[in-house]
């Protein structure tokens, strides 16, 4: 992928948080990728948890950097949206691996990552400094490698574990996002937390735009959008959903021997033309 083609994907991504909302429904293959962009998705975020099962591998930083750019470059080929890729804690926890894998991204031809504060090993958050320094590392070797309008999408674990007393969560997220902007964070991603009342307060006070992660049960795109939520993506639940119609339409055609989970199935020669090379 040419220089002028990252950059331009690179603004373009980095205009989309301009809009009232940015959905983002995570891809972990070429194959699905494309499908998501042919849905009318103005860009695509991976998931590593997706990415790790494709290959055999459970989540959480069980691939190697190397794996998971492999798996990163596939899908940002497939796509001609920009792609923004899930590295989960970067890969190493001093900001020289960090910036490694911002390089990485960028060569593999993603122009965004969500980048994770909880990479210690006990399930603790890494300190605010030291996430600080991380963040400032990834920013630099963006703009390093000519990409200064990579987004950085820094993802606090805060409520997805369910650190310190429920009443403290909110007020430790807005320490932790005014120290991640002041070191050059572009969006704050908060996984766990869909209470809609607690997300309007967190983004009429977060210096940055709020990314939440939906799903079956919770609130709407619509609702969402309504407290001020300016990104929304669905982590693995699409790659769940279809790793369940596989196993459903396995249990059908094994037990009854009937073929209805099929029905809504992508045809062949549709999905065979989407993941034919296209030129670059």
């Amino acid at each position: 992928m040419t220089d002028a083609l990252i950059t331009g994907k690179a603004r373009t991504l980095r205009a989309l948080h301009d809009r009232s909302v940015l959905v983002l429904p995570n891809a972990w293959d070429p194959a699905s990728a494309a499908l998501v962009a042919r849905a009318g998705a103005a860009a695509v975020a991976t998931t590593s948890g997706g990415v790790a099962w494709s290959l055999g591998r459970p989540d959480g930083e069980m691939l190697t950097r190397a794996e998971m750019m492999a798996a990163v470059r596939r899908i940002a080929a497939a796509v001609d949206v920009p792609v923004t890729a899930d590295v989960e804690g970067g890969y190493g926890l001093t900001p020289q691996e960090v910036a490694a894998t911002v390089r990485a991204t960028i060569e593999s031809g993603a122009v965004g990552v969500n980048i994770e504060d909880s990479g210690a090993a006990d399930g603790t958050l890494l300190p605010v400094e030291e996430q600080m320094q991380r963040i400032q590392a990834a920013r630099k070797a963006a703009a390093s490698a000519g990409v200064p309008e990579f987004v950085i999408n820094v993802r606090t674990d805060v409520y997805l574990l369910q650190i310190g007393e429920p009443a403290g969560r909110l007020d430790a997220v807005l320490a932790r996002v005014a120290g991640y902007a002041e070191a050059g964070a572009d969006c704050l991603f908060v996984p766990g937390l869909l209470n809609l009342d607690t997300l309007g307060v967190l983004t009429a006070a977060s210096p940055l735009p709020v990314n939440a992660m939906a799903g079956p049960g919770g609130p709407t795109v619509a609702e969402l959008t309504a407290v001020g939520v300016r990104r929304i993506s669905v982590g693995t639940a699409i790659a769940q959903a279809a790793y369940g119609v596989a196993e459903r339409a396995a249990r059908e055609l094994l037990e009854a021997g009937t073929y209805h989970t099929l029905d809504q199935a992508v045809s062949y020669p549709e999905l065979n033309a989407l993941c034919t090379p296209a030129p670059r």
